[in-house]
């Protein structure tokens, strides 16, 4: 990411289009108002702020990823009824993606609830200013919230709620995407040329592990990109 728009914008459109995001989030934003105290702070507790690495939200996160990534399947599954598994995919990878989710953090509040959530007393804390200028743990938080409504609300409830508060998202990436890797491929296809591509670095935890690729032509890097997937 570049930078971090301010709470509430993610950064893509105008006034209407957030107001617009903010009516597709509310229901998940009133199932996490409701959430139990203990089990909402520990959605909102980096690993940093607590003694226990396992009374962060990395548990959380590791849930919420499947819940929402089941909720966005399932919407797809039903919206598109013509569009190819491997077209469902990249639909899918786009709207579950990182920038996705912190763009749903920020539509939601959680900047500010990590703000208010950051402890006082623990020394090797890192500050939430410094954790929201870095790409993982805002959509990682995001992700607990959602495996927190999960354990309080059940799925189905949480589920609906998420679909709805991802649907622009579907929409965008419906819209945009592009099998750039093809479009490469076929272009030096036409050159008599061939591509080959090399993983440079894998990040992030292991439910969300992000990879870096570069793309090599003549034993030369023409291009490098990020996914969750090689």
């Amino acid at each position: 990411m570049t930078g971090t728009p301010a709470a509430g914008d993610d950064g893509a459109g105008s006034g209407v289009e957030d107001l617009a995001g903010r009516e597709a989030v509310a229901a998940l934003a009133a199932l996490i108002a409701d959430l139990p105290d203990d089990l909402r702070r520990q959605a909102l507790t980096h690993s940093s702020w607590t003694e226990r690495r396992i009374d962060s939200f990395e548990r959380l996160a590791f849930l919420g990823d499947s819940v929402l990534g089941l909720s966005v399947a399932s919407a797809l599954y039903g919206r598109f009824p013509d569009v190819a598994a491997g077209g469902l995919t990249k639909i899918h990878n786009q709207t579950v993606s990182g920038v996705s989710c912190a763009a749903v953090g920020r539509l939601l509040g959680v900047p500010e609830m990590l703000r208010a959530n950051e402890p006082e007393d623990i020394t090797a804390a890192i500050p939430a200013e410094v954790l929201l200028d870095g790409e993982r743990p805002l959509p990682e938080a995001t992700e607990a919230l959602i495996g927190a409504c999960h354990i309080a609300f059940g799925f189905e409830r949480t589920s609906a709620a998420v679909a709805a508060a991802f649907e622009p998202r579907i929409e965008l990436a419906s819209e945009t995407r592009i099998d750039f890797k093809s479009a490469l491929q076929e272009l030096l296809a036409r050159r008599g040329a061939r591509v080959s591509y090399e993983v440079t670095a894998a990040t992030g935890p292991p439910h969300r592990r992000t990879f870096e690729v570069a793309a090599i032509v003549d034993s030369e890097q023409v291009g490098a990109g990020e996914g969750r997937s090689k």
